[in-house]
């Protein structure tokens, strides 16, 4: 029997290992789970490991890159679709990159859906009152989602599936895209329309030198008053103390946020013991029409069972063949 693919897995939980045991069992891998995220201080205990596997958080910058292909690591395995955390062009000549670019686009659109649902229901707050026993209706009025206008930024399999739960709402649908998708039945428009005719806009695009920030103080100046914001793609696509602004001067009526533009040290952790020094972020949870989840749109049984297969696939074919279908290229 060959030797087992020996695989360094950074930023593990218990979701991922039990996701991944499952996955590789009859397969020639022999994976080790590390809590740490990778970054230029733990690249060292990649050391004598074929693959490393990361994750959104994890950097793997320039000198992540040149200790890993030091140490041996033919291949950096992304169990994510984005790869903004990954220095594509230096890793370009040293070692292959792979991703998961798609693993359940219903998992991140129907949870860009409950966060508007919750947020313009004020279901949140209602489920706290009752939990107090108090059963008032008072500040908890919302509106209907039928007739209103959402803008789409970005129309990949997540933009055209959310598309489709909000078509079911009988919502007016625009989109914007710079690949639009050809004889989709979607309405196209600029980039300036969207945010003028939306009353409610969702953002699922990568983020890029294009997109990062799109969301700033002259965007919402564009947009409408008590436009509702959803953002299930990546944080820096919005730039936090804008939307904060936005926010506070009762331009921005709510905002719906499932990532966040430093969310690095923040997310994925337990911070309820600690003081938190994040002003920007603390500020914008502790507005009542703001919702934050810690990038959890992703977490579904089928999602993870989905992401765990094809990362290992990747890694076969990568390790077999020199090259993969999902791989990374500049």
């Amino acid at each position: 029997m060959s030797e087992k693919t020996k695989i360094a897995f950074f930023d593990a939980k218990d979701y991922d290992t039990a996701s991944f045991d499952e996955a590789a069992k009859g397969r020639n891998f022999k994976i080790k789970y590390f809590e740490t995220k990778l970054d230029e201080d733990t690249v060292k205990l990649a050391k004598g490991y074929d693959v490393v596997c990361v994750f959104v958080n994890d950097t793997v910058n320039e000198k992540v890159i040149n200790s890993l292909t030091k140490k041996g690591v033919k291949l950096i395995a992304l169990r994510c679709a984005g790869f903004n955390n990954v220095d594509v062009a230096h890793a370009a000549n040293n070692i292959g990159v792979v991703r998961v670019p798609a693993y359940s686009p219903y998992a991140v659109a129907e949870h860009a859906m409950a966060l508007l649902l919750t947020s313009i229901r004020r279901i949140h707050k209602a489920y706290i009152r009752t939990k107090d026993f108090n059963f008032s209706l008072n500040g908890l009025m919302g509106f209907d989602l039928h007739g209103k206008t959402v803008g789409v930024v970005g129309t990949g399999k997540i933009g055209r599936v959310f598309i489709d739960i909000c078509r079911g709402f009988g919502m007016d649908v625009i989109a914007y895209d710079k690949f639009p998708a050809k004889d989709s039945g979607i309405e196209y428009v600029p980039i300036e329309e969207i945010w003028k005719r939306s009353d409610i806009i969702s953002f699922h695009c990568p983020l890029t030198e294009e997109t990062y920030h799109m969301v700033d103080k002259k965007s919402i100046k564009n947009m409408k008053k008590g436009v509702v914001l959803i953002n299930t793609s990546r944080g820096a696509l919005i730039d936090a103390d804008a939307l904060l602004e936005g926010i506070r001067s009762r331009h921005v009526g709510a905002a719906c946020l499932d990532v966040y533009e430093e969310e690095a040290d923040v997310f994925f952790e337990d911070r309820s013991g600690h003081i938190f020094e994040d002003d920007t972020l603390a500020r914008l949870i502790s507005m009542p029409n703001v919702i934050v989840t810690s990038h959890q749109a992703f977490l579904t049984k089928e999602a993870l069972t989905n992401i765990a297969h094809t990362t290992l696939d990747n890694i076969e074919e990568y390790l077999t063949t020199g090259k993969s279908k999902n791989e990374v290229t500049v």
